[in-house]
C-alpha cells in the first residue's frame, strides 16, 4: 500500500510539472519525487492527447474538421501551459541569434520572444495543423449517421496518444544519455535533471510510450526510427553548441519529435499500410 501511495504521488508530481491540471493537495515539489517523475512523462502524454482528442471528436462532429483540429491543438497547449512550445520558441531565439555558448544561454533565459522564436512557433504550429489535417483522411467514411464516431476515429486517437507519449519519451532519453548544460540551480527543470534516469525508470517510460502500438498496425512502429534519429541529432547539436541540453531543449525535442512522428505515420499510412 505504501508503494502504491508513493507511485501515485510520483505520478501526480509529473502531472504538476508538465501540465496545468489540478492535482491533490498532498502533491508538492519534493526533489525525490520530481527526480523519479520522468518515468510517467509518456503517461502524461496520454492525458494531454486524450483531452486534445476528445475536443477534436466533439467539435468535428458538430462544427467542422478544421476548427476541430485547431481547437485540439489549443486544448493541448492550455493543458500543458505551453510548456513545450515555450521551450521550442526559446531554442529558436537562442540558437538562431546566439553564436557562443554564453550568448545562447543568455538569450534562452530571456523571457522575451524574438523574431526567430515567433517564426519557429508559427512554423511548428502550422506544421502540426497541416499534418493533423491529413490524418483523418485515412479514417473510415462517416456518412452513415449510425457510425460510432469513437470507433471510426480509433486509429486517429491512438496515433495522438502514441505521438504525445513517444515525444515525451525522447525527452526522458535525452536526460539519460546527455548532460545538462547550465547551472541546475537556475533552471526550471533542475529537480528532474539532478539525477539521470536509471534503467528501471526507462523501462517504465518506454512501456507507456509503446503500449498504444499494441492496438495499431505494427508498421506504425517504423515511425519511431526517424523520431529517435532526429531526437538524437538534436541532442548532439545542443551538446556541440552549449555542452548539453536545458529545459528549453527538452521542450524543443518534444515538439520536433511529435511533428516527425506525425509525418512518419502519414508516410507509412500512404505507402505501406
Amino acid at each position: 500500500m505504501n508503494y502504491m501511495k508513493k507511485e501515485l504521488r510520483i505520478f501526480f508530481t509529473a502531472m504538476m510539472f508538465l501540465t496545468r491540471l489540478p492535482v491533490p493537495s498532498f502533491t508538492d515539489h519534493s526533489q525525490e519525487y520530481l527526480e523519479r517523475s520522468a518515468k510517467y512523462f509518456p503517461l502524461i502524454g496520454w492525458i494531454v492527447a486524450g483531452i486534445s482528442g476528445l475536443i477534436f471528436i466533439v467539435i468535428n462532429k458538430y462544427i467542422g474538421q478544421d476548427l476541430a483540429i485547431l481547437a485540439s491543438i489549443i486544448a493541448g497547449i492550455l493543458t500543458t501551459g505551453a510548456l513545450h512550445e515555450d521551450g521550442f520558441a526559446d531554442c529558436c531565439d537562442a540558437f538562431g541569434g546566439g553564436w557562443t555558448k554564453e550568448k545562447i544561454l543568455a538569450i534562452m533565459k530571456d523571457s522575451r520572444l524574438g523574431t526567430f522564436g515567433v517564426t519557429g512557433l508559427v512554423g511548428i504550429l502550422a506544421a502540426k495543423f497541416m499534418l493533423l489535417k491529413e490524418l483523418p483522411a485515412f479514417m473510415p467514411d462517416l456518412e452513415d449517421p449510425s457510425a460510432n464516431i469513437l470507433f471510426a476515429y480509433k486509429d486517429f486517437l491512438l496515433i495522438l496518444v502514441a505521438a504525445h507519449a513517444c515525444s515525451r519519451l525522447m525527452s526522458v532519453l535525452t536526460i539519460r544519455f546527455f548532460d545538462y548544460a547550465t547551472d541546475p540551480d537556475s533552471s526550471k527543470s533542475k529537480p528532474v535533471t539532478n539525477r539521470k534516469p536509471d534503467i528501471s525508470l526507462l523501462v517504465v517510460a518506454s512501456a507507456f510510450a509503446l503500449l498504444p502500438f499494441l492496438f495499431l498496425n505494427w508498421h506504425f512502429l517504423l515511425a519511431l526510427v526517424p523520431v529517435m534519429l532526429v531526437s538524437y541529432q538534436l541532442g548532439l547539436y545542443f551538446r556541440k553548441w552549449i555542452g548539453g541540453y536545458t529545459g528549453d531543449c527538452l521542450g524543443a525535442i518534444q515538439q520536433v519529435s511529435e511533428i516527425v512522428f506525425y509525418l512518419g505515420v502519414l508516410i507509412i499510412w500512404r505507402y505501406i499500410v
